[in-house]
């Protein structure tokens, strides 16, 4: 189902890849090893994590909060937001709107 958006869905899922590559262990979502992940080359990686946003977006109309690795994005259902945090820290926020 997906959350409710007026951005370009292309233009989310760019922005979402970007958040979410930020994400130190964000391959454990996909119960990937750490020498697994080291070994994959940088186009390998990109397409992980452009998969790992499709999947967040789609299941965030769900579930509101995820668990990715050591991060959680959390949709904002108010604010038309996805906001993906490290620990404490803000890392990003990507706009649906």
């Amino acid at each position: 189902m997906g959350v409710k958006h007026g951005r370009d869905y292309g233009d989310i899922l760019r922005d979402l890849t970007k958040a979410v590559e930020r994400i130190p262990d964000s391959y454990l979502f996909f119960e990937m090893e750490p020498d697994e992940w080291q070994e994959l080359p940088r186009e390998s990686k990109l397409e992980v994590w452009e998969a790992l946003a499709e999947d967040l977006f789609y299941a965030l109309g769900n579930e509101a909060v995820i668990q990715v690795g050591s991060g959680v994005v959390i949709y904002d259902k108010d604010a038309h937001r996805i906001n993906i945090l490290v620990g404490e820290e803000d890392l990003e926020s990507v706009s649906l709107i």
